[in-house]
């Protein structure tokens, strides 16, 4: 009775470590999340602030063109000659936009490039690229 007895505490001992080492693998998996999310939420308020500046010269743009349009239209020589200075501002503003771009661009694929496999249950995605 007595061997029985230590065998099945044993056992008891033995399931009460596996079911600990589960929680901690668990609690690993959470915090994993939780930083996966983290990071998740910085990646979007990146792109997000990035697509607001760029509409934000893009307006004023729409804006800088109305102007020259209506300069133009004028025929009044000092508003022609401003359009120079309008179109020149129109042009910095495309190169600005072209940089925000730029730099989303590279922040996304970086943030991307960090993250780590979460490949799960032996799921595994391959990427292959094909040269032409």
């Amino acid at each position: 009775m007595e061997a029985s007895r230590r065998r099945s505490l044993v056992g008891i001992n033995r399931k009460s470590k596996r079911a600990l080492d589960m929680n901690e693998h668990e609690d690993d998996d959470d915090v994993a999340a939780a930083d996966e999310e983290s990071d998740d939420v910085k990646v979007w308020d990146t792109l997000s602030n990035g697509f607001k500046r760029a509409q934000l010269l893009l307006d004023r743009n729409r804006d800088l063109i109305q102007r020259v349009n209506d300069n133009h239209r004028s025929r009044i020589p000092d508003n022609v000659a401003r359009n120079v200075s309008l179109i020149n501002e129109i042009n910095g503003n495309i190169s600005r936009v072209m940089e925000i771009y730029s730099d989303l661009s590279l922040n996304f694929t970086k943030s991307f490039n960090e993250r780590p496999s979460t490949a799960k249950n032996g799921d595994t995605t391959t990427t292959t690229t094909t040269g032409s």
